[in-house]
């Protein structure tokens, strides 16, 4: 009998066990303390109120920091929202959303952040930043202008898909490989970006993978910049999984834009 209330009291515990994927929402009141001497640098964050995307973050944190590197740039990585703050922003010229999701922003935070881009600060937003978890209303005209409605499932989850290339001759499409199939997890939006002002840089070529009929958008984007904006701002829907940051490909794209970006 106590053996058994044992291994009930363990399936318990178990199935009330919290979903890594799913963090508790947290907001972030105290700043962190920035390395002296940090100028004209790189932030790199992936603080998340929504779904955590464990399997890339800290290996596309690392490669991030890493191209910065290359490119001559300090960086910082932080999961604290709280250096968005008119303070610590001016410390640096680029921030990259990796895969934030959720709300993660206070208001006083989001608007910090808008001051951030009004003043010419460059945005590189990647992957979850641009899912549904975002409900406030300048952070998704802004950084990502269109709303997303899903992915495949199932075992249509990770295909491969053809990148077809709108703009070879933008800087953050330099020195792509053609033809390109990178496995990912293929975004769907409600509406094409193009048509609330973004400029789409690469499409997914839909006869290339299954998209299924209910997030079929015939002409599908997955890279696309806001040229509207002071502050140039890029996204990319790709990088679901780990192996995507090592692609070639794709960490040339994730060099060209953190340049690009950076006026």
């Amino acid at each position: 009998m106590g053996k058994m209330l044992a291994l009930l009291a363990l399936l318990t515990m178990a199935q009330a066990a919290p979903d890594p994927h799913l963090p508790t929402p947290t907001y972030d009141a105290v700043a962190p303390v920035l390395p002296k001497g940090l100028k004209d640098a790189v932030l790199i964050i992936s603080k998340t109120n929504g779904w955590r995307h464990i399997e890339h973050i800290p290996h596309s944190n690392a490669v991030l920091a890493d191209i910065a590197q290359s490119l001559g740039r300090a960086s910082y990585v932080t999961e604290n929202a709280a250096v968005f703050n008119d303070e610590q922003l001016k410390r640096f010229s680029i921030v990259v959303l990796n895969s934030t999701s959720g709300d993660f922003l206070t208001h006083d935070q989001r608007a910090a952040f808008a001051r951030f881009v009004a003043r010419g600060g460059g945005v590189v937003a990647l992957n979850a930043a641009g899912d549904n978890s975002h409900t406030d209303a300048w952070y998704s005209d802004t950084i990502i202008g269109t709303k997303f409605i899903g992915h495949p499932g199932g075992s249509d989850q990770f295909q491969p898909a053809r990148i077809a290339v709108d703009h070879p001759d933008h800087p953050a499409m330099a020195g792509v490989n053609l033809p390109w199939l990178p496995i990912d997890e293929w975004y769907s939006f409600d509406a094409d970006p193009a048509a609330r002002g973004m400029t789409v840089l690469a499409r997914i070529d839909e006869a290339s993978y299954r998209p299924g009929a209910e997030l079929a958008m015939g002409s599908h984007p997955v890279i696309w910049i806001n040229p509207s904006t002071k502050g140039r701002i890029f996204y990319s829907a790709l990088g679901h999984s780990p192996d995507a940051y090592d692609d070639p490909n794709y960490r040339r794209i994730l060099a060209n834009a953190i340049k690009w970006v950076n006026r």
